[in-house]
């Protein structure tokens, strides 16, 4: 029988409210919510009950990560599920969703069966995994359970092993029969071939780092956002548009519609909303994601739209490559990084900067993702809901150096940064996985579900 906790005199963050309260968590399962901060005041507390004292602490529901690479199976090199998730809760994030560009390609229900096996065994967090689509696998799309598997990606620009969707006739037969969310990665191939072209030409093997939302421009992602977004509402599909990056795509999607009831949803990651284009000169190829981080006026449009809620999710891509492969030249430095560990802290860096208030933060990275996919149980501060909590010290520093990374790949685009806040308990499952720098790894999260 898992340990219960009574989190004693935190400040809850839920639901758009901000209050002073305790709760009690019994069976891994929030048990009760008491709208006062005085452990004192809980009658009966039983003998069993592990107190934690939380006055001037933040309480928040876990962060669900709906976009990340964990590169289990056949990348291993640069991170696998059991480094990447325990990043991932000293971080503050509870569950994940992963994506299928692995080594197979999860692109079979045998092959997405087998990183569900070894997320069981090794994962500190929650998880799901999505099944890849591609232009040939549709019987394996048409036979996906919605309850227990998160989505489909569809790569509709950036190729990927066998994953690129290109043919129109495939992806209108995806998008008019998938039983489930569909989630997608938008840039358009010949644009960013045509600009390819044009830099290769220009600086042969030796095209700078700055050229990577050049190449890889807003008009790409435009174009391919704009095809999925069409087809979307042409079938009525649930439609879910990953890492948007240009203030050209923001007209794309609407912020009229309650959340819950969108049929086309859209999220924004950490690393968009953080840096901008004239970071290359300074970071180079460790901010090298695609989508590509762009200018300054796509970075503040971002923020625009995610205040007003054309952006829905918060999410992070992570990616995680070594730093060997990252220090080369343009073509040879791989696309993506790490960022579990500090999402959330950069996210409330920001709320302490007036950028967003925290009951958003919480909103965009907790409540939403679980709305957007359903997730069953998770995502709010509910009693009978999953106790996958988060407690912040919002005064306590965190300095990202070298000797306190957890991801397997050993760097940040974040070094040097000093956050003003600090992770020092994370709950999963109602286990206290993460105390102030210790872990539990007695005890694994749990495959998502989902309702469906």
């Amino acid at each position: 029988m898992s340990t219960a906790y009574f989190i004693a005199g935190a400040t809850i963050v839920n639901e758009g409210e901000k209050f002073t309260g305790s709760v009690l968590v019994r069976n891994g399962i929030i048990e009760k919510i008491y709208m006062f901060d005085q452990e004192e005041r809980y009658p009966g507390l039983p003998d069993d009950v592990q107190v934690i004292k939380s006055r001037g602490k933040f309480l928040l529901p876990g962060v669900i990560d709906d976009q990340v690479h964990f590169r289990e199976p056949g990348l291993t090199h640069k991170g696998d599920i059991y480094t990447e998730s325990k990043a991932a809760v000293a971080g503050g994030v509870t569950s994940y969703m992963e994506m299928p560009n692995t080594v197979p390609n999860a692109l079979t229900h045998k092959l997405l069966e087998d990183k569900f096996r070894l997320a069981e065994e090794k994962s500190l967090a929650n998880f799901s995994f999505y099944l890849g689509a591609s232009n040939d696998n549709f019987g394996e799309i048409m036979r996906t359970n919605p309850r227990n598997v998160c989505g489909i990606k569809v790569f509709m620009g950036s190729s990927t092993g066998n994953m690129l969707v290109d043919n129109i006739d495939v992806l209108n037969e995806i998008y008019a029969k998938s039983k489930l969310l569909i989630a997608v990665h938008c840039e358009d191939e010949e644009t960013i071939r045509n600009n390819t072209k044009i830099f290769q030409d220009k600086y042969y093997e030796h095209v700078p780092m700055e050229a990577h939302p050049l190449i890889r421009s807003d008009k790409a992602c435009y174009k391919s956002s704009m095809l999925a977004v069409g087809l979307a509402r042409i079938y009525h599909t649930r439609l879910h548009v990953l890492h948007l990056s240009s203030a050209m795509e923001m007209s794309l999607f609407d912020n009229k519609i309650p959340l819950s009831r969108k049929r086309i949803t859209a999220e924004v990651c950490v690393q968009h909303l953080w840096f901008n284009s004239n970071d290359y000169n300074k970071k180079g190829s460790l901010i090298k994601w695609n989508p590509a981080i762009k200018t300054r006026l796509d970075q503040q449009a971002l923020f625009k739209a995610l205040l007003e809620n054309r952006l829905d999710v918060v999410a992070t891509d992570h990616a995680p490559h070594t730093i060997e492969e990252k220090n080369s030249t343009y073509f040879r430095a791989p696309s993506g990084g790490p960022m579990v560990q500090h999402s959330l802290p950069a996210m409330l860096e920001l709320y302490k900067n007036d950028r967003i208030t925290i009951e958003r933060v919480v909103e965009k990275m907790c409540h939403a993702p679980a709305i957007c996919f359903q997730v069953e149980r998770r995502g709010f501060i509910r009693e009978g809901y999953w106790a996958d909590l988060v407690l912040v010290d919002p005064v306590a520093k965190t300095r990202v150096d070298k000797p306190n990374l957890l991801y397997k790949c050993g760097w940040s685009p974040f070094e040097g940064t000093t956050f003003g806040t600090r992770v020092t308990h994370t709950f999963v499952n109602g286990n206290l996985v993460y105390n102030n720098g210790r872990f539990d790894e007695s005890v694994k999260g749990q495959r998502l579900l989902f309702e469906r």
